[in-house]
């Protein structure tokens, strides 16, 4: 039941669950929340992506040059400038003993796990935040507070806790991953359209439904954009975790080479760390495009 805005008179509504549903969809897409955009044929598309590859490697083909050039001058010693070959035959000296798949392996592994925890965590305390004045101006000032501690201060505390092997790395990591989340979330959720929340308490909707079918949907892309900063964060205390205590990773590998004055292994290990981070960002990427297209 509900009442009719011109009388106050009760108003049988349907109990179809999927018209419900879609007629909600309808009135979200009115106001402009749909991903779909306008239609673009594959062809453009694949153009458009070709396009987008090339001109992103222009500036990446412009350092090597420029590095290889400037490695090669007389005026430039090895010790302080390796050129792409030297750095090359240090990642297949690596990878022949072995150790270069395991330090990129437990790096990965560290980040993925870290990642996965701080973001639920972020996510749920976001959500919460954002949708409870009551919970925002409990919780806001002691978060806004441990936000601000560098992540190295966090290290010394979860080692004493913690021990010396895995689990302080984790939950740093989880530590760097949750406050981009949470904080993106929470802001999101706090601007999300009232009409759509009363549309949604219009039809029907339990608050959790709500939250699910309505408010997130509308805040996918800050979603998706906290996700994203909270991977570079992970990638971030993943290096200072392993930089402080760690006898495996590339974070061991920075510190082991710039101990033993392999400059090669050193530039090594900043290429791999960048390379990592942005696949994994692009991972994330192709699922921001399925998220988008599911709730467009």
């Amino acid at each position: 039941m509900s009442f009719d805005e011109r009388g106050g008179v009760p108003v049988r509504r349907p109990s179809t669950e999927g018209r419900r549903s879609a007629s909600l969809f309808q009135f979200v897409s009115s106001f402009g929340y749909s991903a779909a955009g306008t239609a673009i044929s594959e062809s453009s598309r694949s153009r458009a992506t070709i396009g987008t590859v090339l001109l992103g490697l222009v500036v990446p083909v412009l350092i090597l040059a420029t590095w290889w050039i400037a490695a090669e001058s007389p005026s430039v010693p090895d010790y302080l400038l390796p050129s792409p070959p030297q750095v090359v035959l240090a990642g297949v000296e690596l990878a022949e003993s072995g150790l270069l798949g395991t330090y990129i392996l437990i790096s990965l592994q560290r980040v993925l796990i870290g990642f996965a925890i701080g973001a639920s965590i972020g996510l749920a305390i976001g959500a919460l935040v954002g949708l409870s004045p009551l919970a925002s101006k409990l919780l806001n000032p002691t978060l806004g507070a441990l936000r601000a501690v560098p992540s190295l201060a966090w290290l010394p505390l979860l080692v004493i806790l913690m021990g010396i092997f895995e689990p302080p790395k984790i939950t740093l990591i989880a530590i760097g991953a949750a406050f981009p989340v949470f904080t993106t979330v929470a802001g999101a959720l706090r601007h999300v359209d009232p009409h759509l929340v009363e549309a949604g308490r219009a039809f029907g909707l339990t608050r959790f439904r709500l939250l699910t079918a309505v408010q997130l949907p509308a805040v996918v892309p800050s979603v998706v954009s906290g996700l994203r900063l909270a991977l570079v964060q992970s990638w971030l205390f993943l290096v200072a975790a392993e930089l402080a205590g760690s006898s495996m990773g590339l974070g061991f590998l920075l510190i082991d080479s710039q101990n033993n004055g392999r400059i090669d292994r050193l530039f090594l290990a900043i290429i791999l760390l960048g390379v990592l981070g942005k696949t994994t960002d692009a991972i994330v990427g192709i699922g921001e495009r399925a998220l988008l297209k599911r709730w467009g």
